[in-house]
């Protein structure tokens, strides 16, 4: 996987993943990471994560629904928590390898880029 900046990766549309292909390597990953500020490995290394606390809770909700927009977009669904009704973190992975894909980093990027009232 090409490691590229978060702009850029807005720029990209997910592309359709139905396995056979080798998810990133824990190197990668880390890597294209350090362009993505807040995002983090699972222990497991095989998803991302990321946490934000929301105004209130239509703030988390409007965040959530804003996310699933483009989520749906792009053909490729994060897991989306609500705990403690402001507190928010999404998760991606690729289902179809058991890991990660360019596609979760785009995604990533592309929620970052959600104009939302957090703090």
């Amino acid at each position: 996987m090409e490691i590229t900046s978060a702009e850029s990766l807005t720029r990209k549309k997910c592309k359709p993943c139905e396995g056979g292909v080798e998810p990133t390597t824990r190197e990668e990953a880390l890597a294209q990471l350090e362009r993505l500020p807040g995002w983090q490995l699972t222990d497991d290394g095989q998803r991302i994560r990321k946490e934000w606390v929301a105004r209130n809770f239509m703030a988390a909700i409007e965040f959530f629904n804003r996310t699933a927009a483009i989520a749906e977009e792009d053909g490729h669904h994060p897991d989306l928590h609500l705990v403690r009704y402001r507190h928010v973190a999404v998760e991606l992975w690729t289902h179809a390898i058991g890991g990660l894909s360019e596609n979760d980093f785009i995604l990533a990027a592309k929620i970052d880029a959600i104009d939302w009232d957090h703090e």
